[in-house]
């Protein structure tokens, strides 16, 4: 992990990290679409690592899903990976589980691939669906633009609606000194009845880099 510290720390000086409930929209100039808080999610189907396909509609009975962007190739997502699957121990027994999507291209990124992401599923224990993305599609409705970026997606008569966008925390580099844990604080909001205080955030990591179109 320290070998990814300092190539984050140099990333966030330049990217000026600072985390804001401002209302910052996240759009690439790349991706034609995108969600805002508020919107409906559309039913999507991608393949998982154990080679079964998955769908936002297999999830309709729970009270909402955590998505979240994140690959295989960024320090940011792997300085991230244990956080995930801690978010994962912690809310998926209580309606929000997450479903994590790869939407790096292989043919850039040889970590990438179908075979390498399935490996890192298997070596880290992932205990979520790790989805991929191999079109982009999925990402580009989103509006995703960084890994790892976050979607809390609540539930609302069958419909998923967007309520959080952004970073996981406000701490990429060091998960001991995060004092705001953004997605742990959406869902809890939504458990407890109330409304989401912080709906966005800049999301902190690797540019995804798009394929042609």
């Amino acid at each position: 992990m320290k070998k990814y510290a300092a190539l984050i720390v140099s990333l966030l000086v330049g990217w000026g990290a600072t985390a804001t409930a401002s209302s910052l929209h996240l759009r690439s100039a790349s991706s034609p679409a995108d969600y805002r808080i508020g919107d409906a999610v559309a039913n999507f189907r991608l393949k998982n690592v154990n080679g079964s396909m998955v769908s936002l509609s297999d999830f309709s009975g729970q009270k909402g899903v955590i998505v979240i962007f994140t690959c295989n190739h960024c320090p940011f997502s792997k300085a991230y990976e244990d956080r995930v699957g801690a978010l994962n121990e912690r809310f998926a027994t209580q309606g929000y589980p997450v479903v994590a999507i790869n939407p790096s291209d292989p043919k850039t990124y040889e970590d990438d691939t179908f075979e390498q992401v399935r490996e890192r599923a298997k070596t880290k224990g992932f205990s979520y669906p790790y989805l991929v993305d191999d079109t982009q599609t999925v990402t580009r409705a989103f509006g995703a633009s960084r890994t790892p970026q976050a979607y809390v997606l609540k539930n609302t008569g069958g419909t998923f609606v967007v309520q959080y966008i952004g970073t996981l925390d406000d701490n990429p580099q060091d998960p001991a000194s995060v004092t705001k844990r953004y997605v742990e604080d959406a869902v809890a909001n939504l458990l407890a009845g109330k409304p989401v205080v912080v709906t966005t955030t800049k999301a902190i990591g690797c540019a995804i880099k798009w394929k042609d179109a």
